[in-house]
């Protein structure tokens, strides 16, 4: 399925697949055709596994840096290492970028404070939330892949499509 047409030119088919594979890491869960959810499964589960496997490598530095009195200061510094460098570059020309939202109530002190130095929080997510609860079920259960599961909902009003839900696990 995952080479389906989707009765779209491929740049509107590959479009929309980026659209909703980034909706379904970001919101856990989206709502399409079927043969649309089973390509987005593909995908998704392809850049799952992508972020497992390299999450972990991180590379310590330590930089100088001059604090406000105009000191020089050793800050132990802690960057992606090459392994993750090129699977979050990967990931991230495939996604569409999805940026932080205020919440309700939420003033804007707070939510400055809550992303502030996040520039990519899909990114961030993926690599943060994603990647070691994933890691854990790895070991737990001894097996990889399976990320996330299609539930069919049934028919869709006015031109009867097949629907389901595609959701993380």
């Amino acid at each position: 399925m995952a080479n389906a047409k989707l009765g779209r030119p491929s740049k509107e088919k590959n479009s929309m697949l980026r659209g909703l594979v980034s909706d379904l890491l970001w919101y856990g869960k989206v709502e399409t055709t079927v043969a649309r959810a089973k390509s987005v499964r593909s995908q998704a589960e392809k850049l799952l596994t992508l972020a497992i496997n390299s999450y972990e490598d991180i590379a310590k530095v330590s930089k100088e840096i001059k604090d406000e009195k105009g000191v020089k200061v050793k800050k132990t510094v802690s960057n992606d290492g090459p392994k993750k460098l090129q699977a979050r570059r990967a990931i991230m020309s495939y996604l569409m970028d999805r940026q932080e939202q205020r919440k309700p109530k939420e003033s804007v002190e707070a939510f400055d404070a809550r992303t502030n130095g996040i520039n990519h929080p899909l990114l961030e997510k993926i690599f943060n939330v994603y990647a070691p609860k994933y890691a854990a079920r790895i070991k737990e259960l001894g097996q990889a892949g399976g990320y996330t599961r299609v539930i069919k909902m049934g028919q869709r009003r006015g031109d009867a499509a097949e629907m389901a839900v595609v959701e993380l696990i």
